[in-house]
């Protein structure tokens, strides 16, 4: 089976231990060479229950850090290797040492830096099997939404703002129960959602987020590859959560959001693309809590 050896590295290689590299997982190994294919042998056999309820509870840093991982990018973090299952609670990097010693992750290099020389570990996902782990997990946290998931893409790209709401808030209620509701930066959380809920559009739209248009920066840009704009048309997105001092109710929200998009001219870069304003469509998403209303 020489000719699968390049295929069984990228699967089953990656563990390291002190110095020694190349170490494979053995019980992988030899259920590669028993049934003769690739699989993710490992996931069936252990739990990653605990993997999974640390990343839920994460902060933002922590999932954008594993969205880096997931994309095969490398980050560098600091944290204590010596870390005891009693800190997992306190000290939110102990979930890359969880990760690490575990073997979900590798560290390719360690730097100490500063006068104390502190430990810092560079990063991967070990191999496939792992990150076939980790997708599969993050797939099981939206599997029950994926027919509201559905319908809200349908209703987006009709404009039917009743249709909307609906899924939208169905996505929320059984989505947010699994995750902290970004109580320091809500609005960053929110926006991450949704961003995440559109992401797999990429075929048919260019998905743009955080860029300058007009004279401001809008938060999400939907712009149609394919030229059947009444099917698919143009769609700025504006975040806002509610701000219980200067709005009475959602509603005010949403039209803090509609006219923040007109006043800043964020369809500028859209009419520059040669898009008209009958192309375009706006939405203000306002939240609170785990409450939405889209207008």
């Amino acid at each position: 089976m020489n000719n699968q050896k390049k295929l069984v590295k990228s699967w089953y290689d990656g563990f390291v231990f002190g110095n020694t590299h190349d170490i494979y997982n053995p019980w992988s190994i030899t259920n590669f060479l028993d049934k003769k294919q690739v699989r993710p042998y490992w996931a069936d056999t252990s739990s990653n229950s605990m993997i999974d309820e640390l990343i839920r509870k994460a902060s933002t840093d922590i999932k954008e850090k594993m969205e880096e991982l997931l994309q095969g990018k490398e980050i560098v973090v600091n944290f204590d290797e010596q870390i005891v299952f009693e800190q997992l609670d306190q000290d939110e990097n102990a979930i890359w040492s969880l990760m690490l010693v575990s073997g979900y992750l590798k560290a390719e290099q360690i730097e100490y830096r500063g006068v104390l020389l502190e430990p810092w570990y560079h990063l991967r996902i070990t191999n496939l099997e792992t990150t076939a782990m980790f997708t599969t997990m993050f797939k099981g946290w939206f599997a029950k939404n994926q027919s509201n998931y559905n319908q809200f893409m349908k209703a987006l790209l009709s404009d039917d703002i009743d249709a909307m709401n609906y899924y939208m808030n169905q996505i929320i209620m059984t989505t947010f129960s699994y995750f902290d509701v970004g109580q320091n930066e809500p609005e960053r959380f929110y926006h991450g959602f949704v961003l995440g809920l559109i992401a797999d559009q990429t075929d048919i739209y260019e998905i743009r987020s955080n860029r300058e248009s007009g004279f401001g920066r809008y938060d999400v840009m939907m712009i149609p590859k394919i030229k059947e704009t009444k099917k698919y048309p143009a769609i700025i997105m504006e975040f806002k959560v509610r701000n219980i001092k200067r709005e009475e109710s959602l509603e005010d929200t949403v039209q803090m959001a509609l006219t923040q998009i007109k006043e800043k001219c964020y369809d500028a870069e859209l009419y520059d693309r040669g898009l008209k304003k009958e192309e375009i469509h706006h939405y203000g998403f306002a939240f609170e809590g785990k409450k939405v209303l889209i207008g």
